[in-house]
């Protein structure tokens, strides 16, 4: 890596580096979904999921000497041991459906 890349990397905000993979993805066909305002949010989760076909990224952005807080390491943990994703409409009448998965044991 040059010198210069070292200082243009240095001097990237997070802000424009995650707007920069935002950008890079959704040309590339990614649909791409991130929580702009995150304060009323519980801590941690990351930056920015993106889904193209079967594939799904789900990534954290910082800048080259940004720190992940405990929260954050503890969400990508817990993505990291994914197997299984499942994605629906849910509605009221659903319920005892979503308690019977959200109870059951876990594979």
């Amino acid at each position: 890596m040059t010198a210069a890349r070292r200082t243009l990397d240095a001097a990237v905000t997070e802000r424009e580096f995650l707007a920069a993979i935002i950008s890079l993805a959704k040309l590339n066909g990614w649909a791409t979904y991130h929580t702009h305002d995150s304060r009323r949010s519980d801590p941690g989760f990351p930056d920015l999921v993106a889904v193209r076909g079967a594939q799904m990224l789900i990534m954290e952005a910082k800048r080259e000497k940004g720190r992940v807080t405990p929260e954050q390491q503890a969400w990508i943990d817990r993505l990291w041991q994914v197997k299984y994703v499942t994605a629906s409409v849910v509605r009221p009448h659903d319920l005892d459906e979503i308690a019977r998965v959200l109870t059951a044991r876990a594979r």
